[in-house]
């Protein structure tokens, strides 16, 4: 059976809708980077979930191969992440989408190295005949954080996010955005299937000790 990162480490991917703190690990991602509303025709962002599903099959699918990455078990892609900001300010202006820059992330099972993402690059490329050069192997070291499971639109998210800040500060935190410590959703829906009211979106923003 295929390993299941949502369900396996359910204290990330499927916290409870109210606030809670949490210690992120150090993960590795495929990511690539752009800017832009997300909703614009042809925009980055649309293109960056093409790249980086298709890096990410090819290394789950890289068993039928006869590349071997070295540790490879069967796993289920792990669901589509972002890590979102917009210049000079620590929050976001939903009314401005066209202001976002972002960072789009799928995990990566620990086994992969950086030599088994460059062959994942490289043979994405030759089959798809795609240029997947933008897709990039990611350290994000996350730490303390706030997050919570919002249920319902994107542009609804400042709701949730004012329960998170209020509940961190209550628990003796502060938020802790930086150019490295960014405002993260993890997508647990699709969007072209799922009615925006129904959409689950985990929301985690980096914390420190007041």
């Amino acid at each position: 059976m295929a390993f299941d990162y949502k369900k396996e480490y359910k204290e990330f991917y499927m916290p409870k809708n109210k606030p809670g703190i949490v210690e992120v690990p150090t993960m590795n991602y495929i990511a690539v980077r752009g800017e832009g509303d997300p909703n614009a025709e042809n925009s980055e962002y649309k293109e960056s979930i093409g790249l980086l599903y298709g890096i990410a099959f090819t290394i789950k699918m890289s068993k039928k191969g006869d590349y071997r990455i070295d540790g490879y078990f069967d796993f289920v892609v792990p669901p589509l992440e972002g890590l979102w900001w917009q210049e000079d300010t620590d929050d976001i202006d939903y009314t401005h989408k066209e202001n976002f820059k972002f960072i789009s992330m799928i995990r990566l099972p620990d086994f992969v190295t950086r030599e088994d993402f460059g062959w994942a690059i490289e043979e994405a490329t030759r089959k798809k005949k795609i240029d997947f050069s933008k897709a990039e192997f990611l350290t994000y070291n996350e730490g303390l954080c706030v997050q919570c499971m919002h249920i319902g639109s994107y542009d609804d998210e400042p709701a949730t996010i004012k329960l998170m800040h209020e509940y961190a500060a209550a628990e003796g935190y502060e938020l802790d955005i930086t150019d490295k410590r960014l405002h993260h959703e993890i997508y647990l829906s699709d969007a072209r299937k799922v009615a925006p009211e129904k959409l689950k979106t985990v929301i985690r923003h980096p914390i420190k000790k007041a």
